[in-house]
């Protein structure tokens, strides 16, 4: 197992260093996207010469570490964050993620599409990108090329709008206040790193309200890992095959990481302990995309098919134009 773990290491420290490069730091890639892009390349071109043995290491990674890195992602949150964001942001973004979630399984159903890889691209798409994918996937226990198909939509289409709603604000198209805007990009940007990018490239103003909405998005993922937990119990009761009860799933990495957000908010840690614990937690998920984009083929994107980057693409037209309207008209009768 070591020796799959040390390997995952060595490409998650290059993704480090990758993520370095100005070119990288420009498209606000994390190291967590670069690790899935090096794990997938790894996956096509060497990967048939690993030793079996030390694919035990590897699946470590893409579970284990990965809910360990979920629960330490709490750090990044407290609750306070939602008080300082109001009634408006709360309320915004839980019409824009029942919405997307919701919605996207219903659109996923109608193109006939792989159950699985139309509730994680939708969790991505609503939630916040590749760290809710990756909650979801350890929740359902789906295969790697699933996750990683769900990551690149989410990648794909936030960095497109991360580019994109600076420069339509700017243009003055929108109608946004600064306050407005905030809550329009934290509301509806798949990545946390694109809301950070966004709002940088549109002021403190827009940036501070836009990442602690975004924030408050991320703690929804907590009851959405419950709901899913037993919904996957609910699936096992009703399969035909079996008639043994389905056992609620709960997912306790997500409690885990709610009771980290509730310590942290306490502020009972240096900030320098804090940060070091994200620079940290940021190396396991990093780890662990890696470890899935190892198990993931291009044979396996071509299985796919076009159909996630079509629900996808109607996720965001639904994310830009349905966010603006709740920002426009919804967010001045609260703020």
């Amino acid at each position: 197992m070591l020796h799959g773990i040390l390997l995952i290491g060595l490409f998650s420290c290059a993704a480090f260093y990758i993520g370095e490069a100005n070119f990288f730091k420009e498209l606000s890639f994390s190291p967590m996207i670069i690790g899935i892009i090096l794990g997938m390349l790894y996956a096509n071109s060497l990967r048939n010469h690993l030793p079996e043995t030390w694919v035990p290491g590897i699946q470590f990674c893409s579970k284990k570490l990965l809910r360990l890195g979920i629960i330490l992602y709490g750090f990044r949150l407290t609750f306070q964050d939602i008080i300082n964001v109001g009634v408006a942001g709360i309320l915004i973004d839980a019409i824009v993620v029942s919405v997307t979630i919701i919605g996207g399984v219903y659109i996923g159903k109608l193109l006939k599409m792989d159950k699985e890889i139309a509730l994680l691209t939708s969790i991505g798409s609503g939630i916040c990108g590749a760290a809710a994918v990756l909650g979801a996937e350890s929740t359902i226990q789906t295969k790697p090329y699933k996750t990683a198909v769900a990551v690149a939509t989410v990648v794909i289409f936030g960095t497109i709008a991360m580019f994109l709603y600076p420069i339509a604000y700017r243009s003055g198209v929108l109608g946004l206040t600064p306050n407005e805007m905030g809550i329009y990009t934290g509301s509806t940007l798949h990545e946390v790193a694109h809301t950070v990018g966004a709002g940088n490239a549109m002021g403190t103003d827009i940036s501070n309200v836009a990442i602690i909405v975004k924030m408050i998005r991320v703690m929804l993922l907590v009851p959405v890992l419950l709901i899913l937990g037993y919904w996957v119990a609910l699936q096992a009761t009703n399969k035909p095959t079996g008639g043994a009860k389905g056992k609620v799933a709960i997912p306790w990495f997500a409690l885990g990481f709610l009771a980290v957000i509730g310590f942290n908010s306490f502020n009972l840690l240096p900030a320098m302990v804090v940060d070091t614990i994200n620079y940290i937690d940021t190396f396991l998920l990093t780890m662990a995309m890696v470890a899935l984009g190892a198990e993931t083929s291009i044979d396996k994107f071509k299985k796919a098919g076009s159909k996630p980057f079509i629900l996808a693409a109607i996720l965001f037209i639904w994310l830009i134009f349905g966010g603006w309207a709740l920002s426009k008209y919804l967010a001045p009768m609260f703020l």
